[in-house]
């Protein structure tokens, strides 16, 4: 039996851009679907739906993973980008906007500062948790993948070597901001933020080398490994 998503009122045939929020729609229910289960549960033609799919990944809108199941071949398997996420009302933002201000008020600003570098050591301690003591270019995989479960747009590339098994010099690159209000209220977040990185990767030196809130389109971290002592 399928598990159709209702339509917002009656307005399917008269929205053409009805299918796509319901594929939206889906996902964040479901959390991930591939194009058979979308196709399926809206009822309409894997070819079609497919179509749907690219253009909301065109719109950064969603994303997909390469998805092992079976013998067979990989499956894309979909699920929301976090830009896909802010298309559904949420105060997540402005509710913790609200209550820093809230802290500061009551407590003073340096006690916010004080909470705010122990969340981000709390964060760090959970990543390297997470990232154990991999390869540097494995690290990386698994940071990359932790943010974006966070809502964070982010990807690492080698930028002196094609064999990212080989580089000496990677960048993590975030294209949105999951805390960006919370930034913009409380700068001395983004400092925790870097600090955060180079506890999580401790054997490498780690520079912010852009910045959204000085208006770029993106933040950016260099990560380079340290050079041994050792001769």
């Amino acid at each position: 039996m399928s598990t159709k998503v209702p339509p917002e009122g009656n307005q399917r045939q008269a929205e053409p851009s009805s299918t796509k929020t319901d594929i939206l729609q889906y996902l964040l229910k479901e959390g991930r679907a591939n194009a058979r289960e979308l196709a399926n549960a809206l009822e309409i033609s894997p070819q079609a739906i497919r179509r749907h799919l690219k253009d909301l990944e065109d719109e950064a809108l969603i994303q997909h993973q390469l998805v092992q199941s079976g013998m067979g071949r990989p499956q894309h398997v979909y699920e929301l980008t976090s830009r896909g996420r802010d298309r559904f009302p949420h105060n997540y933002d402005g509710f913790a906007v609200s209550l820093l201000d809230t802290l500061a008020d009551t407590v003073g600003p340096d006690q916010v500062g004080w909470l705010l570098r122990k969340q981000w050591e709390r964060k760090a301690q959970h990543y390297r948790q997470q990232l154990g003591n991999a390869s540097l270019p494995e690290r990386l995989r698994r940071l990359v993948e932790l943010r974006r479960q966070e809502g964070f747009m982010a990807e690492y590339y080698p930028l002196d070597s094609d064999n990212e098994e080989e580089s000496n010099h990677y960048m993590v690159t975030e294209y949105n901001c999951a805390i960006s209000s919370v930034a913009a209220s409380f700068p001395s977040v983004c400092k925790h933020e870097l600090d955060m990185f180079a506890q999580v990767l401790p054997d490498c030196t780690v520079e912010r080398t852009h910045w959204q809130i000085d208006g770029e389109h993106r933040c950016g971290y260099s990560i380079q490994p340290r050079q041994s002592d050792e001769n």
